[in-house]
């Protein structure tokens, strides 16, 4: 019963073993064609000054929604009753011409932005594939 129990054990710790490196073997694959992928699409928008106009006007609109959200979230509780319906028309009107931009760039932004949404800047390959998205935010103007 021993021996039996042991020999189960022991195959489990074979497996985990032996799957261990093809696990790794395509996180580096994954890895790999994130940074490819981001490379064409920042290399594709930074290519046309008429997309890269357009994904600076994005991230300007996007930092803008945020400040007047935080602004909005800030504002004592008397204002928030006056201007809530002027803040929320002002929001959709960002969101609509965000998304009317996104349209432009279609693929190449939805790759770039997938990839921000699942980055992780801790790790030597996110901090790779934030600068390659850092030169086209740099060539936005201030």
């Amino acid at each position: 019963m021993r021996t039996r129990h042991f020999n189960e054990q022991l195959i489990a710790v074979i497996l985990v073993i032996s799957t261990a490196p093809l696990y790794a073997q395509d996180q580096q694959q994954n890895v790999d064609k994130l940074k490819v992928d981001t490379r064409n699409a920042v290399g594709v928008i930074g290519a046309d000054k008429r997309k890269t106009r357009t994904y600076c006007q994005i991230i300007d609109l996007r930092e803008r929604q945020q400040v007047d959200q935080e602004n909005n979230k800030n504002k004592n509780n008397k204002k928030k009753d006056k201007n809530k319906d002027k803040n929320k028309k002002k929001a959709e009107a960002l969101s609509q011409k965000i998304n009317q931009l996104q349209k432009q760039l279609e693929a190449e932004f939805n790759t770039i932005d997938n990839v921000l949404n699942h980055l992780d800047l801790q790790s030597p390959n996110g901090r790779e594939i934030a600068l390659i998205i850092q030169s086209l935010y740099e060539s936005c103007p201030e």
